[in-house]
């Protein structure tokens, strides 16, 4: 696996898995918990270490049984979570602080890799008030890094301004078609860096069509080809698949390189 340096000299993997169906009834989102870890652990076992999950997707405790079940020492793992934006959960100091705890503790860890801020809230200031709350539990050596998701430039800007520790990750929907490249570009600007969700589940026909033309010259799946063009772009991919076929094929994707042309093709998507 190849690993990217974070701005705080942590190591973190350019490709892992997304769990927001795992340990689920019928792999729904919104299905019962029943802690099956059995797809999680075949992910584990093909050489995935970088893990996302959130508090919203309620399975934390999977992910967590998991990695215990593997046998694998915890510090050979990347945890990432992250906390809702909605008042229940960062309305108060205490709020957050308590969230974050049920983090550490449903998922069976000293500490976590990773902690985003899911959505930004409504305010800059609202933003930077829970930030200060991630930033006690780096201090105290609850989480070794914090980040964002979904976060703009502005957002962003306002919190890089004003932080003591500067996000570390900001995760974002990117795909063909939807790249974001300004925030990918304004995230490497600021070293900071840009993790891509919904690499390959939001593509339409259309690009899919012509994805599946570039992959051909390289006998590679179209999905390898999007998560290979993400990684040498300097993005983390947290793809996730159910399927081992497919776990399979969406960590195999180091042993090419895109043209220039596909690239460019790629990218005017």
């Amino acid at each position: 696996m190849i690993f990217r340096i974070l701005n705080n000299g942590f190591k973190i993997p350019v490709l892992g898995t997304g769990t927001n169906t795992f340990g689920k009834e019928n792999k729904d989102f919104f299905g019962k918990i029943n802690f099956d870890t059995k797809e999680l652990k075949k992910a584990i076992e093909l050489g995935y270490r970088l893990i996302d999950t959130a508090i919203y997707y309620r399975n934390e405790s999977v992910v967590g049984k998991a990695i215990k079940e593997s046998n694998i020492d915890r510090s050979e793992f990347f945890i990432t979570s992250k906390i809702p934006e909605k008042k229940e959960y960062t309305e108060s100091d205490d709020l957050v602080k308590f969230h974050i705890f049920k983090s550490i503790k449903a998922l069976g860890v000293d500490y976590i890799d990773l902690y985003l801020m899911h959505f930004p809230l409504d305010l800059n200031d609202d933003n930077l008030r829970v930030w200060k709350v991630l930033e006690s539990f780096v201090e105290k050596g609850l989480i070794r890094s914090i980040g964002v998701s979904n976060f703009n430039e502005e957002q962003l800007s306002f919190l890089i301004k004003h932080s003591k520790i500067k996000p570390t990750v900001n995760q974002f929907q990117s795909f063909p078609g939807r790249h974001q490249q300004s925030l990918i570009d304004f995230c490497k600007r600021s070293d900071i860096i840009p993790e891509a969700y919904h690499s390959i589940a939001k593509i339409n026909e259309v690009n899919k069509e012509k994805l599946i033309k570039i992959a051909k010259k390289y006998n590679k799946s179209w999905t390898q080809i999007v998560l290979n063009y993400q990684v040498n772009e300097g993005l983390i991919a947290i793809p996730k698949s159910h399927n081992p076929i497919h776990q399979s094929q969406n960590i195999d994707i180091f042993d090419f390189k895109l043209s220039v042309q596909d690239i460019n093709s790629i990218r005017s998507m």
